[in-house]
């Protein structure tokens, strides 16, 4: 790969970044926020992951097979899984299966439609495209998961009252739910849209700053940044909007009859 024009950074480079990270602990020590070890802990964890994947990318480069590529895109998918998982408190009814197979449809067809039909590299498995774009799209769909799961089951609890009555009138079960699915929906790709609208003048994308450090034309840059954020933006909104579809199903038996007493994973 060409490096010409790239400023390396040194280890001594990267210590001094990192003291950054330890003014942030400083800073929550003095206002006894209680969460130093925490912040640490994940500071660590980011570089010895971001290390180790590294390694691991530079080897699959190398490979140049399909085989360790598609191991890593699932990987992500199962690691993406478990994170979601995690982080909710409230999970809608077989959560797991819910999430990932709208994570796997969102996710898959988006990357599929993007490196295909708009990249055009090839080939197909090239890990060079085909992983970094793969990980922004799950990443952020991830984030849109999260928050549609998490809104979802917590709409559809503090509106139980609600939906019973509507039920009792002779609405459907989608119609009994459909603000609670209204919500979750807005809440999964509200921080995508203010990402977009913020974009460029609040702040620069982490791609197109990377790519712009790298060398690469700023309008080159620019094009790219467009491109992913339009794939990211559709599969946050497929991906929620599954979960969604999905989700409050599990809530009702086949009657239209509330139901929270379903297995919950």
């Amino acid at each position: 790969m060409d490096n010409q024009g790239l400023v390396n950074l040194s280890l001594l480079d990267l210590l001094v970044a990192y003291g950054l990270v330890l003014v942030a602990v400083v800073l929550a020590r003095l206002k006894r926020v209680g969460q130093e070890g925490q912040m640490l802990w994940a500071s660590l964890r980011m570089v010895f992951q971001l290390l180790a994947v590294g390694y691991l990318l530079h080897f699959i480069f190398a490979v140049k097979s399909p085989l360790p590529v598609l191991a890593i895109l699932l990987l992500m998918g199962v690691f993406s899984l478990q994170v979601i998982g995690g982080r909710i408190k409230t999970k809608v009814p077989r959560f797991y299966r819910v999430v990932g197979i709208s994570l796997l449809i969102g996710c898959g067809s988006v990357t599929f439609l993007f490196c295909t039909l708009v990249v055009h590299y090839s080939p197909w498995y090239d890990p060079r495209y085909l992983i970094p774009l793969a990980g922004m799209i799950i990443g952020n769909s991830m984030n849109g998961a999260s928050l549609a799961a998490e809104r979802l089951g917590s709409e559809m609890r503090e509106r139980r009252e609600e939906i019973e009555t509507a039920l009792c009138l002779g609405a459907s079960a989608r119609q009994a739910s459909r603000p609670a699915l209204r919500n979750a929906f807005k809440a999964a790709i509200m921080p995508t849209v203010n990402t977009m609208a913020a974009m460029g003048i609040v702040s620069l994308p982490g791609m197109m700053t990377g790519q712009i450090l790298s060398g690469t034309e700023p309008m080159v840059a620019v094009r790219y940044q467009v491109a992913i954020m339009c794939a990211i933006t559709g599969a946050v909104a497929i991906t929620a909007y599954l979960i969604v579809l999905q989700g409050y199903r599990r809530y009702f038996t086949r009657a239209h009859q509330l139901d929270f007493d379903e297995g919950r994973t």
